[in-house]
């Protein structure tokens, strides 16, 4: 484990306790520190973790009238630390679809919440928010109103409460929310008519990019005057940018206090602590002035215990006490604790995932002369694994199957590799076997049995396509006599089916038992392309699922049927926001129940000037090195970050004049100074003449002037 992770745990075994407050802010009684992990809350007693409530994983810990936990279930309240109550009245729920051999089950289960912050004055009141909803309590969590966002994107981070000025001498009560793509806004709920206001005067806007970047955290800070006063001061750090701002409320605009030269780097889990605050940032802690947002490294406190070599409990997600510093008591709420560790990604079977570097195989090159053309591409660049499609986009199986549940669908192709041999032969090679098997997107199940599986369309009760546009018919003098419409070619399954998962699973199942290495889901998605979206009809889906339920549901039968990693390939955009948007692609819930996320960051996929600041052909290096860590970053390391690497042209405007060897160098030098954890080269046809060897763990920096030196990278 990293030194910062030994030296939080040490902290916590010899010099930190909880001192719990009553309601006039007195501090009382001793307990020992807390750690929450995804078993519960324990308290840590002389280097052993004690369980106290092993109810939900535990992600953050709060005090303020009382203790708050944000768990995996809602919220938890507690006075004691010996009684927990669930305090979720109010708060949303979502419906998962559970199904095994005995049929399907309904679960009710508390939406996932993204953020828990106490008022620093007024500590009945708490804020919390799910993915596109923020909810405010005014009796200590017994009873949540929705205060809404008005978005149909979801994407909210983190929120924050506090009495700011209400410009006649009083204060008014006021809730923030940040979103990955609209940036910062404020309600004031006690108005006679409450609405989000969008607050973006001051924000530095990030080079080659149109809006302001994702906010990790809100710090509200009271402070006395000169007179003795109480005024709340507001901080703000970025989540991806390097970034700390001030509030100048009366303005309703940010004032940007520090940034530096470093393109990622994280300001998270923000505490004060006298004139100064502490933070976590990947890999270790840091804090800056408040006064000035000078960067004043790592506190004392935490330099003393720098050569403790102690062992580490379990995962911590958060931890709560206090630091005697200079006579004064502080407590500390600490959240994102994986931060501190950044190498150590907490998937089941990381070891298995972790540092595959592959290429993309179609079936149909999977013998003869075209097969050891590609073994000598991965033999000849330094790359240990291929992919390769076991269920295409058509829904054709690759292989000779003999699961009973396959064979019954009728969908083995005639072009079927014998599976037997083919695993034998990459064995021997050293190659890590990766399955393709294309879900949601499957022709043959589409019109099996007269479309049982199909979407339907609402208005006509046939099997759904997406509608692409209607072209004209000529006779043959040159008149328009008609049109007919033209869909897209793609026929989708309905998500919300679980006989589809178990097929599925069923494939993939099979693949494991005869030799494959990991399972990859593609299309593992809802069809975004139609103009008659409005009329796809899901006759599968429960009450109460939506597209992110639908999907969290196939994974968790996915993942208590498949013993070996687990893959799922999303939209780049779903990797570099906090956004499952129309897809229900939310890396952030998805990745528990997966080994490694596939973003597809292909550079041609993303707005034309996105990040094509100058020097402009650096900008397929930009996507990957930061998308990396942004996707990292989402999912709290709870995945293998493999993404696709494009080695392909599109007829865009930047493809056209920059796509070759160096556009894809830059892409995969990009890859390996972000995560460095594993990439996939992408090619439909199977084409890789600009696929460069490995380049190892060298890495390469941004210079001084925010460019990028590629200079010594051979």
């Amino acid at each position: 484990m990293k030194r910062e992770i030994l030296i939080l745990i040490f902290l916590l075994q010899i010099a930190f306790f909880a001192f719990p407050k009553d309601v006039q802010g007195e501090w009382q009684s001793e307990v020992y520190p807390l750690i929450g992990t995804d078993e519960g809350l324990f308290q840590l007693n002389e280097g052993i973790l004690l369980p106290l409530w092993t109810g939900a994983g535990v992600q953050k810990i709060i005090f303020s009238d009382r203790y708050y936990l944000l768990t995996d279930k809602g919220i938890v309240a507690s006075d004691d630390l010996h009684f927990f109550e669930f305090r979720n009245t109010g708060l949303p729920v979502h419906t998962i679809k559970h199904y095994d051999s005995f049929g399907k089950k309904l679960i009710y289960a508390q939406k996932e919440l993204k953020d828990l912050e106490a008022h620093p004055q007024r500590s009945e009141i708490l804020v919390t928010a799910t993915r596109n909803s923020v909810f405010l309590s005014r009796d200590s969590g017994r009873h949540w109103s929705d205060l809404g966002f008005g978005s149909s994107i979801s994407g909210l981070k983190c929120v924050a409460v506090a009495d700011l000025p209400d410009g006649n001498g009083g204060t008014q009560l006021v809730v923030f929310l940040s979103h990955a793509i609209q940036g910062l806004s404020y309600i004031l709920p006690d108005s006679s008519n409450p609405k989000w206001i969008k607050l973006s005067a001051g924000f530095k806007i990030p080079q080659g990019t149109s809006g302001v970047d994702e906010i990790a955290d809100i710090l509200p800070v009271v402070r006395k005057d000169e007179s003795g006063n109480e005024i709340t001061d507001v901080y703000i750090g970025l989540s991806f940018f390097p970034g700390i701002y001030k509030l100048n409320w009366a303005s309703k605009r940010v004032q940007l206090l520090w940034t530096d030269k470093e393109k990622n780097h994280t300001v998270e889990s923000m505490v004060p602590l006298g004139n100064k605050i502490l933070y976590i940032q990947r890999g270790s802690f840091s804090s800056f002035a408040m006064a000035t947002g000078a960067d004043l490294g790592t506190p004392d406190f935490v330099h003393k215990w720098q050569d403790y070599n102690g062992e580490s409990p379990k995962h911590p997600n958060c931890a709560y006490f206090t630091e005697n510093i200079e006579g004064k008591i502080y407590p500390i709420a600490l959240s994102e604790l994986w931060m501190l560790t950044p190498d150590d990604i907490r998937a089941k079977y990381q070891e298995a995932a972790v540092n595959r570097k592959c290429i993309y195989i179609p079936a149909g090159q999977s013998h003869g002369k075209r097969l050891e053309r590609h073994l000598q591409t991965v033999e000849n660049n330094g790359l240990n694994g291929i992919v390769i499609d076991m269920k295409d986009d058509l829904g054709m199986i690759r292989f000779d199957a003999r699961s009973p549940e396959i064979l019954e669908k009728d969908a083995v192709s005639r072009y079927a590799i014998t599976l037997d041999p083919f695993v034998k032969k990459m064995k021997e090679r050293g190659i890590y076997l990766i399955a393709r098997v294309v879900v949601f997107k499957d022709k043959k199940l589409h019109y099996y049995k007269d479309g049982k599986y199909a979407i339907k369309n609402s208005k006509t009760g046939k099997n759904w396509q997406g509608f692409k546009r209607y072209n004209k018919i000529y006779d043959e003098a040159g008149n328009v006599t008609g049109r007919v419409a033209e869909y897209y070619d793609e026929y989708w399954v309905d998500p919300y089916c679980e006989e589809v998962w178990a097929y599925n699973v069923a494939v993939a199942q099979e693949l494991i038992e005869r030799g494959f290495d990991e399972i990859q889901f593609d299309y593992i998605r809802f069809p975004t392309d139609g103009w008659n979206q409005a009329n796809a009809s899901y006759t599968w889906r429960e009450k109460g699922m939506n597209r992110e339920s639908a999907l969290i549901s196939f994974l968790s039968h996915a993942r208590e049927n498949i013993d070996a990693p687990i893959g799922i390939d999303i939209y780049g955009s779903n990797g570099w926001y906090r956004s499952g948007v129309r897809t229900g692609q939310d890396a952030e819930l998805l990745a528990k129940y997966v080994d490694v996320i596939c973003p597809m960051f292909y550079p041609s996929h993303f707005e034309q000037d996105f990040l094509a600041h100058e020097p402009a052909e650096d900008r397929t290096y930009r996507i990957y090195y930061m998308g990396g860590y942004r996707n990292s970053m989402v999912v709290h390391n709870r995945a293998v970050i493999r993404p696709w690497v494009q080695t392909f042209s599109l007829p865009v405007a930047y493809d056209r004049k920059y796509y070759g060897k160096e556009y894809v160098r830059r892409e995969i030098l990009g890859v390996r100074d972000s995560l460095n954890v594993g990439y996939m080269y992408w090619n439909n046809s199977g084409r890789y003449d600009e696929v460069f060897p490995d380049f190892g763990d060298k890495q390469q920096v941004y210079t001084q002037n925010g460019n990028i030196d590629l200079s010594n990278t051979d």
